[in-house]
């Protein structure tokens, strides 16, 4: 089924806005972030390292709401124009040795192993003035790696928070008019870090078939840049990307005309079947299974046993050891697969729900004279490529088609056949067999002509997916009742402010907290404030909160119930020189009676002084 997100959006919608919102006309595509909280998946596989977390799903769920709801309330007439163009230093293919499979002929009609065009669609009201934006550019968000432990909106959203702070000034991220999402495309095979994978232990550069290093296996295999750290690298992708779409808003004078279009399907995938002559289908696609090389994990971030990529053979081991637990591959699914390895057979693993999905969507809507195109996966460069072909193949020719990337539900990775022969990570991670990319383009052509053909009434609906309510579980235990230091209350300051700073400075303050878990959903709230003293008025006004690229909030558990948390400042160089505080905001939870209270509490650090930064000679 699509996630419990995706469809209690939609029941959300249904109640305020009856029919105006449905299934085929709301995507919801992520921006793609491996720093967020997870918990809103229904599928055992995807739940597996937390379970189903009914706290982690419903502010996602609220919020995604609120922003539909702000949207509808502030429609206007107002006219779309488009612009592309190419960003060439922030990407690089982290699986070049697959892409090399593809056909040579194929592979000379582009100038790179990544796609480097973004597009952007500019929106703005009749007089002109600018309202939003949307791009596309085909990129992993990955640019913070595991090691971070803060919830993140990665490259691409700190692209967004550069725009939006640039269209709204003196705003605070996320409250200003004019809206930019950076959206996900065909990032399937694309990293950010640039400077490429080498080992990490020897500065040697990384096996090139296998991206394994002799000594430390996969795990010593990463890539990095283009800065020194994660924070760095994040700052500088994020950055290009952001100048690239301000340049092609800024220049954009083609305006889409035309009408909206909208089709969606639910597919089977694992029992797609294509038309061999008059009378006889066969079925291409399989159930869901994952090869040994999904376990090694990327250059981005290597698993921690001994796989490799690139492994198209089993290991006796490991195999033994999934027989034992969950049961053996049956032959048909090992041959539909061929020539992955399997390691997880997940369409035949239903304990205690199914470990992945078989009913996906596919949809397609097209405005005016472009075409968006959901997909519900990470498609690789080619074979976004060859989407993109098919979809303007003799009816949407003249469109320009996009290709938005994880969309309403997750289905893993989407390669070329070619590319599935080597069996990287992403051909590991085909989860529907070597001709999952043909069944797509199948359905896509479909939706397309249905759209060109004014015939999207005739297209059947397919199979509904199920809903699971029951079996959901969850293996993070609840926020226990928070304690303090004797003699202390929550918020006060454990580590107090110097009092006096330079712009270039960092900040640091300390506070006795609670669990922020307490706090449940706090879209319009905030953890921390950075507050400016204002002269004139004799009040404090908020300059960054959490969502701030210059804040980070660090909670560290301690014992016997207790915690701290740590808020930095990095004082940007245009911040103005005078008077500041930083503030704490929580929640702690603790036993009434043989109730749980939960109470809220605030904290400030001492007022401190920040001057212009000065340099000697």
């Amino acid at each position: 089924p699509p996630p419990l997100g995706v469809t209690s959006v939609l029941q959300a919608l249904q109640v305020k806005y009856g029919d105006l919102y449905q299934q085929d006309n709301v995507v919801l595509s992520g921006t793609h972030t491996h720093c967020g909280p997870g918990g809103y998946f229904q599928y055992t596989l995807f739940m597996i390292t937390s379970g189903y977390m009914k706290a982690a799903i419903e502010p996602l769920v609220n919020g995604i709401v609120k922003s539909i709801d702000i949207a509808h309330n502030n429609m206007k007439p107002g006219r779309i124009y488009r612009n592309r163009g190419e960003l060439d230093d922030s990407s690089l293919n982290r699986s070049p040795h697959s892409y090399l499979n593809n056909p040579e002929e194929e592979r000379r009609r582009y100038k790179w192993n990544t796609d480097k065009q973004v597009l952007v669609l500019k929106f703005t009201d009749q007089d002109g003035d600018g309202i939003g934006m949307i791009s596309w550019f085909a990129v992993h968000a990955v640019s913070m790696n595991y090691t971070n432990r803060m919830v993140s909106s990665d490259n691409m959203g700190y692209a967004s928070y550069l725009l939006e702070q640039d269209k709204n000034p003196g705003g605070l991220p996320g409250q200003g008019s004019f809206v930019a999402g950076f959206s996900s495309s065909n990032l399937g095979d694309v990293t950010p870090n640039t400077r490429g994978p080498y080992c990490v232990n020897t500065g040697l550069p990384c096996d090139y078939l296998n991206s394994s290093c002799p000594i430390g296996g996969t795990k010593m295999c990463q890539a990095f840049g283009p800065g020194e750290d994660m924070f760095e690298s994040t700052r500088i992708i994020g950055h290009n990307v952001y100048l690239k779409a301000k340049e092609l808003y800024a220049n954009a004078v083609e305006e889409v005309t035309g009408f909206i279009h909208h089709a969606h399907q639910w597919v089977n995938m694992t029992d797609v079947t294509v038309q061999i002559n008059e009378t006889h289908t066969v079925r291409i696609t399989c159930k869901p299974a994952l090869g040994h090389s999904f376990a090694a994990g990327t250059i981005d971030g290597g698993g921690d046993l001994n796989f490799t990529q690139g492994a198209v053979e089993g290991d006796p081991f490991w195999d033994g050891i999934r027989d034992a637990l969950l049961g053996q591959p049956s032959n048909q699914t090992k041959e539909c697969h061929h020539p992955k390895p399997i390691l997880l057979s997940t369409g035949e693993m239903n304990w205690p729900l199914p470990w992945h999905p078989q009913i996906v969507d596919v949809q397609m809507i097209t405005i005016g004279s472009v075409a968006v195109v959901a997909v519900p996966g990470e498609m690789t460069t080619m074979s976004g490529r060859r989407l993109r072909e098919a979809v303007k193949e003799g009816t949407l020719k003249d469109m320009e088609v996009v290709i938005a990337g994880l969309s309403n539900v997750y289905t893993h990775y989407i390669t070329t056949y070619e590319e599935y022969q080597v069996q990287r990570y992403e051909g590991a991670s085909t989860i529907y067999g070597p001709h999952t990319l043909s069944a797509y383009l199948q359905k896509y052509r479909g939706l397309a002509r249905a759209i060109a053909q004014d015939r999207v009434s005739e297209l059947p609906a397919g199979p509904q997916p199920p809903f699971f309510t029951e079996n959901l579980f969850n293996f993070v235990p609840l926020a226990l009742f928070d304690r303090k230091p004797e003699n202390m209350s929550f918020g006060d300051v454990l580590e107090e402010v110097y009092p006096v700073y330079r712009q270039g400075d960092v900040v640091t303050v300390t506070f006795v907290a609670g669990n922020p878990r307490n706090s449940g959903d706090i879209r319009d709230k905030t953890f921390v404030t950075v507050e400016i003293f204002d002269n004139r008025t004799e009040t404090w006004e908020v300059v960054h909160n959490d969502a701030s690229w210059e804040t980070r909030f660090h909670w560290l558990k301690g014992s016997n119930w207790q915690s701290n948390a740590t808020v930095e400042w990095q004082i940007p160089p245009t911040a103005l020189a005078g008077s500041y505080r930083i503030k704490h905001f929580g929640h702690y939870k603790e036993l009434k009676g043989l109730q749980p209270v939960i109470t809220p509490y605030e904290g400030s650090s001492d007022v401190f002084t920040v001057t212009a930064s000065f340099y000697y000679e």
